[in-house]
């Protein structure tokens, strides 16, 4: 258990991101298909990249192994795919929550390529017994509406076929950018991407040398959420956040759009991102976030603190994320008094007025929230910035940051928070 509080409204702080593991991950991947030996500058600290930085290193040089990647979805997809190109035995495992996500798309697109994967205990879920091989390749078709990591996967192993791939993708697509990302890392080494409205195809093609062994990653726009959230609830503030592009292929980068709704100006200065809190804020808030379902959690509490009225479409992937985070968000809103309407694909705040405006009280009155995470990051990360408005509030298992953002609560602390573990 952690407890949390702010002693002030003002706000002032240089937060030194790192590296996004949206990007890290990918490459990864990539420079072990693609043999390229790159030395990587400003490294995602996340468990997810390290878990599988040390899964890739336990495979090396190996022709079989037993990897378990806990609560790494991202990780349980592209070793999926890159195992089963890989000539060997391999068990790929994960937590009992990673047991519970469908992998069955995938899965049935390897095979269609000729891959060996066996389900070990539930039909269509981890784990898996992948009997890696050579595969050529060729045309599947893949539903674009349930992950965009598994058209990653079958991207990113795209360079070890013989004859290319050609992905046919099928309903609406869900995270484009994220597809993007990998799109635009093959085509920076050299693979020839070609798309045609719903095909996506990946040549066969000589690998170009990169320019540099030194590659230098851009920080985390998923993590810079806290702190546009952050920035929009106190009363002032400024936030100086490193290693962001002003042009960047993560999806998160919306934030700039999104917060310039809720009171949040962003200026780039060199590769600085300022964050300065202004009065703009609108009387209500609507987006779909089909794109960038990771910062809905964020821009939801957000506009509860700042009692706006939401409505937050475009989030059917939550459901199947480390917890059902439409389900947490929406029980753990209500703690604090919002009124809260969720379906399957939204999230509605109907009532933003807090619990302790609704019982005449002061937030220095009210009684501390206990926020329950589900074992999921971003419902730790999501909540805190709540304590700006409230005496205190208390984060169960704060811990589970470390899956993409370990040092939070420590940059919580050099921000001006206070920040205890009981």
């Amino acid at each position: 258990m952690l407890t949390l509080s702010s002693t002030k409204n003002i706000v002032n702080s240089t937060i030194k991101l790192t590296g996004s593991k949206s990007i890290n991950n990918r490459l990864l991947i990539l420079n072990e298909i693609l043999e390229l030996d790159l030395i990587f500058q400003n490294n995602s600290t996340s468990e997810d990249s390290l878990l599988l930085k040390n899964a890739l290193s336990q495979i090396k040089n190996k022709k079989s192994a037993t990897i378990n990647i806990h609560h790494a979805g991202t990780d349980m997809r592209f070793l999926t795919a890159y195992l089963s190109t890989k000539e060997g035995e391999w068990t790929l495992t994960g937590s009992e929550r990673m047991k519970d996500r469908p992998i069955g798309d995938l899965v049935k697109a390897l095979k269609s390529l000729g891959a060996d994967i066996v389900f070990l205990e539930k039909e269509n879920f981890p784990p898996l017994k992948i009997n890696g091989k050579i595969l050529k390749g060729g045309k599947i078709e893949i539903d674009g509406s349930v992950s965009s990591q598994f058209i990653s996967a079958l991207l990113l192993i795209a360079p070890t076929f013989e004859n290319g791939i050609t992905l046919t993708l099928k309903n609406n697509i869900v995270s484009w950018p994220y597809i993007q990302m990998t799109i635009d890392i093959l085509t920076e080494f050299g693979l020839i991407v070609c798309k045609n409205l719903n095909t996506i195809n990946v040549s066969k093609s000589l690998i170009a040398p990169p320019k540099s062994t030194i590659y230098s990653i851009e920080s985390d726009w998923s993590s810079a959420s806290y702190w546009f959230s952050i920035v929009a609830i106190c009363n002032k503030g400024e936030i100086i956040l490193t290693g962001l592009k002003n042009k960047s292929s993560q999806a998160d980068a919306i934030l700039t759009e999104i917060y310039m709704q809720l009171g949040v100006s962003s200026n780039f200065k060199n590769n600085d991102l300022i964050l300065t809190k202004n009065a703009n804020i609108t009387s209500s808030f609507e987006y779909d976030f089909t794109d960038c379902p990771d910062i809905a959690q964020t821009v939801a509490i957000t506009c509860f603190a700042l009692g706006i009225k939401a409505k937050l479409t475009g989030l059917k992937t939550l459901k199947l994320k480390e917890s059902d985070r439409i389900v947490g968000l929406k029980t753990e809103l209500e703690k604090f008094g919002a009124l809260v309407n969720i379906t399957d694909n939204s999230i509605e705040i109907k009532e933003a007025a807090h619990k302790w405006q609704n019982a005449g009280l002061t937030n220095n009155e009210f009684a501390t929230v206990t926020v329950s995470t589900y074992n999921d990051h971003r419902m730790a990360m999501s909540f805190a910035p709540l304590s700006i408005l409230y005496k205190e509030i208390r984060i169960e298992k704060p811990e589970v940051v470390s899956k993409s953002y370990p040092q939070f609560w420590e940059d919580l602390k050099s921000a001006g928070f206070n920040v205890n573990l009981c």
